[in-house]
């Protein structure tokens, strides 16, 4: 009797046991943001699509969430390491110049910009070398500003839109090992880098931009001379960054909104 009584005591606690764990692993997986961790699924990470304005699910695209800072006990981690990895993986099978992290599903403050020669989506613009940017800001940035017709992995099947961007730009950011990186950045780069940045202010060109053509129209106009091709951009050309302020972090650029 004395032993079915044991028996039966010990049969109840890892009852509980087992129901307690399971109520907090259940509570964890609700409370945890995994867009905001540097964990990645185990699957293929596949190219966040964009959204609308007005419609549904919007609200919880990585692409309109602000992403945050990485911190200084990320850098030099094998898993910031992986993710930049993935990212750059991930441009190059969808023969992208550039990708965010947001892009992935993830919204950390990190993207990554390379055009190479034999690039078939942007060949004519010439080479910029690979560079990761992690937790970035704009420094400074010129007075005379360029057309460009964006495309975008994100926008897969849209229409190229055309904004304006600055015809350079100076940036402060940090590298993988965490060192405060400081540059400048001229034509194509400095297009590829505004783009990857309107993403970590949130959005994509498609909510810029007003003039949109598809991309035979496009090269079609670009060859007969239509229109100009990367020329100086008329002021009424919407700017990609518009809103934010020159000298800014990503997290001052929020609080602004």
């Amino acid at each position: 009797m004395h032993f079915t009584y044991k028996k039966l005591f010990t049969d109840i606690i890892m009852r509980i046991s087992i129901f307690v764990f399971t109520i907090l692993f259940i509570m964890s997986c609700q409370t945890v943001d995994h867009t905001l961790t540097l964990n990645l699924p185990n699957e293929t990470l596949d190219v966040v699509q964009q959204i609308p304005s007005g419609e549904s699910g919007r609200d919880k695209n990585t692409l309109y969430l602000a992403p945050r800072k990485i911190t200084q006990d990320e850098f030099n981690s094998p898993q910031l390491q992986l993710l930049v990895d993935s990212m750059y993986n991930v441009m190059h099978r969808t023969a992208g110049v550039g990708i965010a992290a947001n892009q992935i599903g993830k919204r950390l403050q990190v993207f990554i910009i390379e055009a190479k020669p034999n690039n078939p989506r942007y060949k004519v613009l010439g080479e910029v070398p690979k560079q990761i940017f992690i937790n970035p800001r704009i420094t400074q940035v010129s007075s005379t500003k360029k057309n460009f017709w964006h495309g975008c992995l994100s926008a897969k099947n849209k229409n190229r839109g055309n904004v304006a961007t600055f015809e350079w730009i100076e940036f402060e950011c940090q590298d993988i090992h965490g060192n405060v990186q400081n540059g400048r950045l001229e034509g194509f780069a400095a297009v590829i880098f505004q783009h990857e940045f309107r993403h970590m202010m949130t959005g994509t060109y498609l909510d810029v931009a007003h003039q949109f053509l598809s991309k035979p129209e496009l090269d079609h106009a670009i060859e007969t001379g239509k229109i100009p091709f990367f020329g100086a951009a008329p002021d009424s050309l919407p700017l990609l960054i518009e809103g934010y302020e020159v000298g800014e972090t990503l997290e001052e650029y929020f609080r602004k909104k």
